[in-house]
């Protein structure tokens, strides 16, 4: 199940970047989280794909989206200029963020190379 972040639950969820300068991820598992629009036809397209992934990794992985007509402060911290855009963040270590709708088989294997294995990857995502 996928979770809708506002700044406040970023900020606690995810990395206080109002108090913090250097990267420090506040989950408890890894996460992924797609910058997205509702006027946006490849966000929409993107969205069942991006929430089935989220059952099959429950309790595994986080699922978060962010609106970024809603939250556009986020969005600018992140530097988003095109959406979908999809922020890949592991346990330890730094986000990779990847550009546009991923079809299921690239999502899994980036979930599974940065997040849930990350001692196997062999590539960075696309970005």
């Amino acid at each position: 199940m996928t979770i809708h972040l506002t700044k406040e639950t970023f900020l606690e969820k995810v990395f206080n970047y109002e108090t913090q300068k250097e990267w420090s991820y506040n989950g408890d598992l890894p996460c992924v989280i797609d910058f997205w629009a509702e006027w946006c036809g490849p966000c929409r397209a993107f969205a069942p794909v991006f929430e089935e992934l989220s059952n099959e990794y429950a309790g595994n992985v986080n699922f978060y989206k962010i609106d970024t007509e809603a939250e556009q402060e986020l969005a600018a911290v992140f530097n988003i200029r095109s959406i979908p855009s999809i922020l890949f963040i592991p346990k330890n270590g730094k986000p990779q963020m990847a550009m546009g709708a991923l079809p299921k088989d690239a999502l899994h294997n980036a979930i599974e190379e940065v997040l849930v294995n990350p001692e196997m990857q062999t590539t960075e995502v696309a970005k």
